[in-house]
């Protein structure tokens, strides 16, 4: 307990604590020393026999008697002097893990060494240090936990090179031979480190072969645990309210997440997906530097095969869920992982827009469903979407039912496009790449324009003609487009001149009753053999060549019954959609 504090006199707390462990009460103080703002009352005798540094400010002071010394910029503050107080008295104090490192600075600081005095406050500490604290990993973590406050000093003394090289070794044997459960303990007790020490220890660690999986392990538990308003567990909910306008709120968080993109390891897989796009939509929250910010898109790129639409979602919204995010760095991520597909594809020697790898389209997959799911936001604007959409080559979609689906919900959460600002949308899409049952929604479809519902009822009803395989190729369906649209121009010639052959046989009619010695006539000399050119003998070859069914049955339908005789009527074909 501490004295009464006299009426007459004001003493600090340190003063009073003082009181009770100073045994030479029969000699009277002669000297205050002042930290900060506690004051101790202390004999000049005691301290001067273990401190230099008290020593040479007497011997040097010009004051012929001494009375007071400040020593304000001891490391440890008046807690720290006080015990080393003690050890110029003799009284025992408690080193510890918390405090030794303190200790060890401020013995410096006041040249308590062996050099002056044997067994001085500087060799206990040391012994200390050696013997207890740095003999395992987590009195190596406090000890360099309690240096943050006692730097240049600290660095100056070693203490903070031995700790990160004891941790640096201890964390390796821990990842590869855990001592205790759960297996990545040490990497919640590293979370208590500055991100400073964590980039030395991580550093020392790779120098003694540490895995990049297990840098990554302490760096995602190190965020997690000082940035978890930010990246909480990896799913982004959080009830941080989104203001622009703030800038400087979140200084601190910016800075370390700067920091802790900086030390991410480089290899690719090392880091969860999830973890990095929620690294880069804190770094969108707190304004990080672009180049934080391209650091993070340009290693979500290299995976993008592997991200899936909930950690594009992440990226995209505020943490409240309410607010869709400027969409730049998603394109910007889009965009790294097609150049990198088109540089592999120049190397391989193939051709990018042709020739499309499995990564492509399970990113075009990703990239149309991640589409559908923002489609419903206002601030989601037509050019927004199609600068998504375009960004995967029309050949890295195998079908276009995903684009399709988001193209349909995009047009329903916007009822109010006209026409041609719901053609821009559908401009993203080919109804000829449409599975059967994409054309037949699109077919009954009020939402799209009429020109895309016309394309998918010709589509249909050329393959119905054709018996073409239902879903074929990007190439196929390039080349039966272009057989079918040749075949639709022939039929069209083809019924000009039937119309025009009726109406001459009806003239031929009304005319003349010869009409019918004539055809058959006609008919005579073709079986036989005759070279003769009459008119119907060139119309016959015209039809034939126009015919695309030339060796099938021929549509005799609109020639009359009483002309034909002879002629067996096939069955009925269409030839045409009209």
């Amino acid at each position: 307990m501490t004295t009464p504090v006299r009426s007459n006199s004001r003493l600090s707390l340190a003063m009073e604590r003082t009181g009770q462990w100073v045994f030479s009460q029969d000699i009277p103080a002669d000297v205050v020393v002042a930290v900060c703002e506690a004051s101790f009352s202390l004999h000049k005798f005691m301290l001067v026999s273990k401190s230099n540094y008290i020593r040479k400010l007497i011997l040097e002071s010009k004051e012929p008697d001494l009375a007071r010394i400040n020593l304000s910029d001891i490391p440890g503050g008046p807690d720290i002097f006080e015990k080393t107080a003690k050890f110029c008295y003799g009284v025992n104090f408690e080193i510890t893990v918390h405090n030794v490192a303190a200790l060890r600075c401020a013995a410096e600081y006041l040249q308590m060494t062996d050099m002056y005095c044997d067994n001085n406050l500087s060799s206990r500490t040391e012994d200390f240090l050696a013997q207890v604290a740095l003999s395992s990993l987590s009195g190596a973590i406090i000890v360099l936990k309690s240096c943050e406050d006692l730097l240049p000093l600290a660095e100056d003394v070693k203490i903070v090179q031995r700790c990160v090289d004891v941790i640096s070794l201890k964390a390796c044997n821990e990842a590869n031979f855990p001592s205790r459960t759960p297996p990545n303990w040490w990497t919640e007790e590293l979370s208590i480190i500055d991100i400073e020490f964590i980039g030395r220890i991580l550093s020392g660690m790779r120098k003694r072969g540490a895995k990049a999986l297990t840098l990554a392990s302490a760096l995602t538990t190190y965020t997690e645990r000082n940035l978890r308003d930010l990246v909480r567990d990896h799913s982004g909910r959080c009830t941080m309210s989104y203001n622009p306008g703030d800038c400087d709120m979140y200084a601190r968080e910016r800075e370390l997440l700067q920091s802790i993109v900086s030390l991410l390891p480089s290899e690719k897989a090392a880091l969860p997906i999830n973890f990095l796009c929620c690294l880069l939509r804190a770094a969108i929250f707190v304004r990080a530097s672009n180049s934080c910010k391209n650091e993070l898109e340009k290693r979500i790129s290299v995976i993008l095969e592997h991200v899936t639409v909930d950690n594009l979602l992440v990226m995209s919204f505020t943490y409240d869920g309410e607010k869709l995010l400027d969409l730049d760095s998603i394109r910007r991520i889009i965009s790294g992982f097609m150049e990198k597909e088109k540089n592999m594809a120049v190397f391989s020697g193939g051709d990018f827009k042709e020739t499309c790898s499995a990564a492509m389209h399970r990113v075009a997959k990703t990239v149309d469903s991640y589409l559908g799911e923002i489609a419903t936001y206002p601030e989601f604007t037509i050019s927004k979407f199609n600068g998504i959409a375009i960004l995967v080559p029309k050949g890295a979609r195998k079908v276009d039912d995903d684009i399709y689906r988001a193209i349909d919900i995009y047009l329903k959460a916007h009822p109010n496009l006209d026409e041609i600002e719901r053609e821009k949308v559908c401009s993203v899409m080919d109804p000829l790449k449409l599975s059967y049952e994409a054309r037949l929604h699109a077919s009954q479809n009020k939402r799209l324009p009429v020109q895309i519902v016309l394309h998918t009822l010709y589509y249909d009803q050329l393959k119905l003609r054709s018996g073409a395989d239902d879903q074929p190729d990007a190439a196929a369906t390039r080349s039966g487009l272009q057989s079918d649209a040749s075949l639709a121009r022939e039929n069209e010639a083809l019924r000009s001149e039937l119309t025009k052959m009726k109406l001459h046989i009806s003239d031929m009619q009304k005319n003349k009753g010869s009409s019918a010695k004539r055809i058959s006539a006609g008919a005579a000399a073709a079986t036989s053999g005759s070279r003769k050119h009459t008119f119907f003998s060139s119309m016959s070859k015209t039809l034939g060549k126009l015919n695309p069914f030339k060796h099938g049955s021929k549509d005799t339908s609109h020639i009359d019954d009483d002309i034909a005789v002879g002629i067996t009527k096939p069955r009925r074909r269409r030839f045409s959609i009209s």
